[in-house]
């Protein structure tokens, strides 16, 4: 399979994202849970099929750049929209919390972000669960941990890593619609239903005082690249935690809004959390 991965890292980018789009549809198509969780979830947050039938497509264009972006030492040209408050964050002191949904291409949002500034400021840090297969896990770990980003497990101590880069005055990256495990997050509206949320990015800033700037890494048509959007929240951060996780589920939605055909439908949001290790149930607390 490694061999597989770096065949499919050397292949332009229109060609991945030609062939993610067939194997998009394929699994759209092929999972009658899958199909059924993307109409549903689409429909619960107002949208018809019509309006995020290219997310389908979308969603098999994720697997398929996986490798370039992994493996290729240029995985493609990124535009970045909305600089300034990044670089504004930093000229007041801060850490940086950039917090991004399963939307478009999330992996290039850490990959850009890491090489305009990462040479000034330190590493962006993210988290990272390691693979049960032993050569995706070791393709992964050397994925992640690109130049310019630290990958750090979904641990306590990770945790504390994490922590400790943003008083560093260092940037972390979170995707805040994950499903945590149980004991890691709150019941929270998302798109007007009930869904299990992660306390983690919330707490981060509460804790260390960091600046949360939302990321939007969209694909550009035509497999042209990418366009990543990085903006302020529009009011600080709710010193109470229901009321900041509700705060941060809001920008999710909002970033969302601002392009329904390329977020993840398909992805089980309002899944039960599952159980996990004392732990990790620590480092969420």
């Amino acid at each position: 399979m490694l061999s597989v991965f770096r065949l499919l890292a050397v292949l332009p980018l229109p060609v991945l994202h030609a062939l993610g789009a067939v194997l998009g549809w394929v699994a759209f198509l092929a999972s009658p849970t899958y199909r059924r969780r993307f109409l549903d979830n689409a429909a619960g947050a107002g949208y018809a099929f019509a309006r995020v039938r290219p997310a389908v497509a979308h969603a098999g264009r994720m697997v398929a750049e996986a490798p370039r972006l992994w493996l290729a030492a240029e995985p493609g040209r990124c535009d970045v929209v909305g600089a300034e408050c990044v670089e504004q964050a930093w000229a007041a002191g801060r850490g940086i919390v950039f917090l991004t949904p399963h939307l478009g291409c999330f992996e290039m949002s850490v990959q850009e972000g890491a090489r305009r500034w990462s040479a000034a400021h330190g590493p962006f840090t993210i988290l990272y669960r390691p693979a049960r297969q032993a050569w995706l896990a070791r393709l992964m770990e050397g994925a992640r941990n690109r130049p310019g980003i630290a990958a750090v497990p979904t641990t306590l101590q990770g945790v504390r890593q994490m922590i400790k880069a943003l008083r560093r005055g260092q940037a972390v990256g979170l995707l805040p619609d994950q499903v945590p495990p149980q004991g890691q997050g709150l019941w929270s509206p998302f798109f007007g239903r009930e869904a299990y949320t992660m306390t983690l990015a919330a707490r981060l800033v509460q804790q260390t005082g960091a600046a949360v700037v939302l990321a939007r890494c969209e694909r550009v048509p035509r497999g042209r690249g990418y366009r990543l959007y990085l903006q302020g929240l529009d009011a600080p951060l709710a010193p109470e935690l229901p009321a900041a996780v509700r705060q941060i589920n809001a920008a999710m939605e909002q970033q969302i809004r601002a392009c329904p055909e390329q977020y993840l439908w398909g992805y089980a949001r309002y899944k039960q959390p599952r159980a996990e290790g004392p732990a990790a149930a620590e480092a969420g607390a």
